[in-house]
């Protein structure tokens, strides 16, 4: 099995002076409403962190009971979480995908089965091994940006098999859709890092089975969500929140088809149907393209650290039109130069 670094994130690519389209971040800081419920809890930090309003409002959101809902120290709580709780026999990991599940499950002890998804077609999910009883997909899937429907999540159902869904870019796909969340057997990882810029703040839930998070809660630390990160999914669950995280999605959406068309007119293949605020790329020594756009001012993310993927491939975060016509006269600069 290919050696690769599970722990590489895009902010390692950033430096000072260096635009960002490495960090699928796409806010560079929380709205102003956010900021002022967040200022406004400053003065509540003597209190031990509370839950309840946010799990009752992340339930709301998603018509589902409290009990099926648990509110994380971010996404990546939630994978350490699952692996710490969860005893199973095989797990397979469907890649190319975010690397932290995995790096949570070697951590834990687990023994990891890869599948790995091909670009020739899409990176369309395909069989896993029958006996595998715990099974990590994304949707839309980090770095591909691909979003699989959910009726080919749900054929990976099985009576005595759990299968985990990061859905942690699904509010940047308008309408949300090919959510499995509600769905018995499936776990749903949820994020607000993405859309409303606080990957400081560690904010996000999980959606199960009620059995399943009583496994998790119990494994959970105490109090491992801050006050702050409580506000800020409560805040984040109300309508008029889920209207604008719309709205924004409706606005990533077109940024990112205007991203396609700009690479794909200078020749640059963009691999799959990208429906996430992300591109992927393959392209002929895009590690010394990588490093050029370094000296013309941008940062991407590499591509060799996720399975499945090598140093041909770069992730390009989906960014407003003003900055995208200046990387992409960078990255026509850079492809002029000789090798």
């Amino acid at each position: 099995m290919a050696d690769y670094d599970l722990w590489h994130h895009g902010d390692r690519e950033v430096g000072e002076g260096l635009v960002d389209l490495a960090v699928n971040v796409r806010l560079p800081a929380p709205p102003a409403w956010l900021r002022a419920e967040l200022a406004a809890a400053l003065d509540d930090l003597a209190a031990y962190p509370d839950v309840t309003a946010a799990t009752a409002a992340v339930a709301a959101r998603h018509s589902l009971p409290e009990s099926r809902v648990l509110v994380t120290s971010g996404a990546a709580e939630a994978f350490t979480l699952l692996a710490t709780a969860l005893r199973p026999s095989y797990v397979v990991v469907v890649h190319p995908q975010f690397t932290e599940p995995e790096a949570a499950l070697r951590a834990a002890g687990h023994a990891v089965h890869r599948v790995v998804l091909s670009p020739d077609d899409g990176f369309r999910l395909g069989d896993v091994p029958e006996e595998a009883d715990l099974v990590f997909v994304g949707n839309p899937t980090n770095p591909t940006s691909v979003l699989h429907p959910a009726a080919d999540l749900l054929a990976l159902g099985r009576p005595d098999r759990l299968v985990v869904v990061d859905e942690a870019f699904l509010d940047a796909v308008p309408g949300e859709t090919e959510s499995v969340a509600g769905q018995p057997g499936f776990v749903v990882l949820r994020s607000l890092t993405k859309t409303w810029g606080i990957a400081g703040l560690r904010a996000g839930y999980v959606l199960a089975d009620e059995s399943i998070v009583d496994l998790l809660r119990a494994v959970q630390p105490p109090w491992s969500v801050s006050s702050l990160a409580a506000v800020a999914v409560e805040a984040c669950c109300r309508p008029a929140a889920l209207e604008e995280a719309e709205k924004l999605a409706v606005a990533a959406e077109a940024d990112r088809e205007y991203l396609v068309s700009g690479l794909t007119a200078m020749g640059v293949e963009v691999l799959g149907e990208p429906r996430g605020p992300f591109v992927l790329v393959r392209l002929p020594g895009a590690d010394v393209v990588r490093e050029r756009l370094r000296e013309h001012g941008f940062a991407v993310r590499r591509g060799d650290t996720f399975p499945g993927l090598d140093a041909r491939y770069l992730r390009i975060a989906v960014r407003d039109r003003e900055t995208v016509d200046a990387f992409l006269a960078a990255l026509a600069a850079v492809r002029r130069l000789p090798a």
